[in-house]
């Protein structure tokens, strides 16, 4: 008789800092819940874009996110804020020179 596989969902203190991800990769839970509830992708879209994932993984994550929902979206609030910090400390130089903000833009020479 063949043993099914139940575990879907892994934390690994190595592994993406901890976080809940699909067992045997680096795909977290609360990036199937963006995908899922934010971006409204179906979990066939899901797997479609990530074939190494299966609709069982994507169903799991799901509802991993719905059993932890509140720590889920901590998450995920967290990490914007960090991504705006960091857009503030680091403002884009591309954005910089477009916009006429930039230290080493000096006028040309007539």
């Amino acid at each position: 008789m063949a043993q099914l596989e139940t575990t879907h969902i892994e934390s690994l203190p190595g592994k993406c800092g901890g976080r809940p991800c699909i067992a045997g990769t680096r795909i977290r839970v609360q990036d199937i819940y963006i995908w899922h509830e934010l971006q409204g992708q179906t979990p066939e879209e899901i797997v479609t874009d990530f074939p190494q994932l299966s609709l069982a993984d994507v169903h799991a994550a799901l509802t991993y996110y719905h059993d932890h929902r509140v720590e889920i979206e901590a998450e995920v609030q967290a990490e914007r804020l960090e991504a705006e910090r960091a857009k503030l400390s680091h403002p884009s130089k591309l954005l910089q020179k477009l916009t006429g903000h930039d230290a080493d833009s000096a006028p040309l020479p007539s």
